[in-house]
């Protein structure tokens, strides 16, 4: 499921790229073209396997969403599949890299996305790109699930 604002770009049997433009509902479209992606790749998610796509799944918004509040613009969405791990990066037009803001307090409303960063990936972090930054996280595939 792709729209105007949320259009594919490059596909390989490991890559996915979509370009990302403003409009409503960019992140719940991330989500759908990454759960795509994810049954593609892994197969259906039952059990370890359902509970690490949940995980990419909301980084994917918080990453998205975070882009759009503190990055500038975001401009791409990038899936890449290797054996045994789902890599995500989400790039925009700011080059600062996301800092915490302090230490992780549960009863604010916001300011939770980089604490869930490290909670739920396997690693994470941000690269420097010619228009800005790149925030990448991975999330583990549990062995036995399904790998074409």
């Amino acid at each position: 499921m792709t729209s105007r604002n949320v259009r594919p770009g490059c596909a390989t049997d490991r890559t996915r790229r979509y370009e990302l433009t403003e409009g409503a509902g960019v992140a719940r479209k991330c989500r759908d073209v990454t759960q795509q992606a994810l049954t593609d790749w892994f197969g259906a998610a039952g059990g370890p396997g359902r509970i690490a796509a949940e995980d990419a799944l909301l980084l994917v918004s918080e990453l998205v969403t975070n882009a759009f509040a503190h990055g500038g613009a975001p401009y791409e969405l990038r899936l890449d599949r290797t054996d045994g791990r789902l890599w995500v990066q989400v790039s925009d037009t700011n080059p600062r890299r996301p800092r915490p803001r302090g230490p992780h307090h549960a009863e604010r409303s916001s300011g939770h996305g980089l604490y869930l960063m490290g909670r739920l990936s396997a690693a994470w972090g941000s690269v420097p790109r010619g228009r800005g930054k790149a925030v990448w996280f991975a999330v583990e595939v549990p062995p036995g699930v399904r790998q074409p």
